[in-house]
């Protein structure tokens, strides 16, 4: 189950600034991808072992003052649908104002957890000042500095405590697939397509939330539960910003599935918010399946394909090693390749490689490519194998651990790839004590 914590509030009270405290502590250990940060609002956190995606919602606000308020409305609309847990952000250096105001009568409203947390309290007069937020009726003020990072500890501590405690239990062991990407790629024509066939054998399942339904595919030999997001939104009185509501159902989807299919548009090629959608997938060891759809649309000649594919390897690296697939929804192109490739994914995903296979492979290739030496001190690895978990991850056994550098792991990991394929899932490196 996804948990995402929204941060909610008025322009210039600090969101942007506390997104990034929140998510900082995983940055020290995930690579920075140059070219994402600019525009990026959403991110994997980890508190005390419980790990949640935060939104940043001012990152989707653009236009004029007067479209400002309007968009704010939407956005705490569709956090309160569909976040596990709300912060609103107040400034306590301007006090309450009739937006802040309203937001908490809209907040009141809900039956979702909601923290008001009063930024700016950078010394202790400033505590005092934050009392006058009480007035909101929404219990405790958490007062914190998302500059220097004071009081978001307690603030964190009760986010977390309102996640569900144990991960539900699946209602089954098939593959869960999910069709992700910006509004208009063609995520609902691809469901459809791949359902149309014979629509009688397709059956919905009612899914685990309350909003993504999942519908049973078996077909052709191959059986998974595809997790269809698109156009399931009850109409509601809210006129919402898609964009940040597409955002917000992604990320569930993506959480909730073993395989991620990402659809870009042949037109517009990978943007922001696809490598953002692509990176989160990968932090969440998920596979990826790239699908360019509406490629009868572009005007070809015999070097399109292939440049088109550097592109976007160029935009998505370092973890390059993805299938992407050109294909025509509307002219029915290619689409069970796409249902044969998420199948060989999910197949490279849960794959598991003998040990013995493992130390036969490897330490040859390590023992002719060691590691560099450090300080005079060789590097011996002496031994290889899986650990279980519900990703490919491998750890190597080795007399100093500390001296094996970020080159040498890339090095293994392409060994890895080629020898044993990977195509498609992340897979982690572990250099250990032996």
């Amino acid at each position: 189950m996804a948990n995402i914590v929204a941060i909610v509030g008025r322009p210039n009270v600090g969101k942007s600034t506390l997104f990034n405290r929140l998510t900082e502590s995983r940055k020290a250990i995930v690579d920075d991808f140059s070219g994402v940060t600019r525009d990026r609002h959403y991110e994997k956190a980890e508190w005390i072992g419980k790990t949640f995606t935060v939104i940043d919602t001012g990152g989707f606000v653009h236009g004029s003052d007067d479209v400002f308020e309007e968009a704010i409305r939407d956005q705490v609309h569709i956090a309160v649908e569909e976040a596990t847990v709300i912060i609103f952000m107040v400034d306590v250096t301007t006090g309450a104002t009739d937006l802040d105001d309203e937001i908490a009568g809209m907040l009141r409203k809900s039956s979702k957890p909601v923290y008001v947390v009063a930024n700016k309290v950078d010394h202790a007069k400033l505590h005092y000042d934050s009392a006058e937020f009480y007035a909101f009726g929404l219990g405790e003020v958490f007062n914190v500095s998302s500059a220097s990072g004071s009081g978001t500890g307690d603030l964190l501590d009760a986010v977390v405590s309102n996640f569900p405690e144990d991960e539900e239990v699946e209602e089954s062991t098939l593959p869960k697939v999910s069709i992700v990407g910006r509004p208009n790629v063609g995520k609902s024509s691809l469901t459809n397509a791949l359902l149309g066939v014979d629509r009688n054998i397709v059956t919905d399942i009612a899914g685990t939330t309350r909003d993504s339904i999942r519908i049973h595919y078996n077909q052709f030999g191959h059986e998974f539960l595809l997790i269809d997001t698109a156009g399931l939104r009850k109409k509601s009185k809210v006129n919402e910003d898609i964009e940040f509501y597409s955002v917000m159902r992604t990320i569930k989807a993506l959480e909730d599935s073993d395989v991620v299919v990402l659809m870009l548009d042949a037109n517009d090629g990978i943007e922001g918010q696809d490598i953002n959608i692509f990176h989160l997938a990968e932090k969440n060891k998920k596979g990826i399946v790239i699908v360019v759809n509406k490629w009868d649309t572009v005007e070809k000649d015999h070097k399109t394909a292939k440049e088109f594919e550097e592109r976007i390897k160029a935009k998505i690296a370092p973890f390059t090693d993805v299938p992407i697939i050109f294909t025509s929804v509307t002219e029915k192109q290619r689409i069970f390749k796409v249902v044969e490739t998420v199948m060989e994914v999910y197949a490279n995903k849960t794959k598991r490689i003998s040990t013995s296979k493992l130390n036969d492979v490897m330490l040859d290739i390590i023992a002719n490519y060691p590691p560099p030496a450090i300080k005079g001190k060789y590097i011996k690895v002496k031994y290889v194998t899986q650990l279980v978990g519900r990703s490919p991850m491998f750890v190597f056994f080795c007399n100093l651990p500390q001296y094996i550098k970020e080159p040498y792991k890339r090095y293994v990991e392409n060994k890895m790839r080629e020898h044993f394929d990977f195509t498609g899932v992340p897979i982690q490196i572990y250099f250990r004590q032996k």
